[in-house]
């Protein structure tokens, strides 16, 4: 963990909940300026992410609802290309 560059999908989140971060921590191993950035910020280019091939990188993943959203939405257009799957009323509106 110490040798790694890390990223996280929410700082906060890391500071509080994510449990190798914070026992390296105590173990004084790293501090809370070695998290890079969150994922957001390297997808909108504010953080360049990797350096080199190299390079170790973690990402930790504490869960948030956008990616559970951003994940769905992938898996439900793929699934639309290939004609995959089975349409579901569920009650709902449908929207093509």
């Amino acid at each position: 963990m110490a040798r790694s560059r890390f990223f996280v999908d929410r700082r906060q989140s890391a500071l509080s909940e994510a449990g190798d971060f914070l026992l390296a921590r105590v173990e004084g191993a790293l501090g809370e300026d070695h998290i890079q950035a969150e994922l957001g910020e390297v997808v909108v280019g504010r953080h360049p992410g990797r350096l080199s091939e190299g390079e170790i990188t973690v990402f930790k993943s504490l869960g948030l609802a956008v990616e559970d959203v951003a994940a769905a939405e992938l898996v439900y257009t793929r699934a639309v290309a290939s004609g995959s799957g089975t349409w579901v009323d569920l009650g709902g509106r449908r929207e093509a």
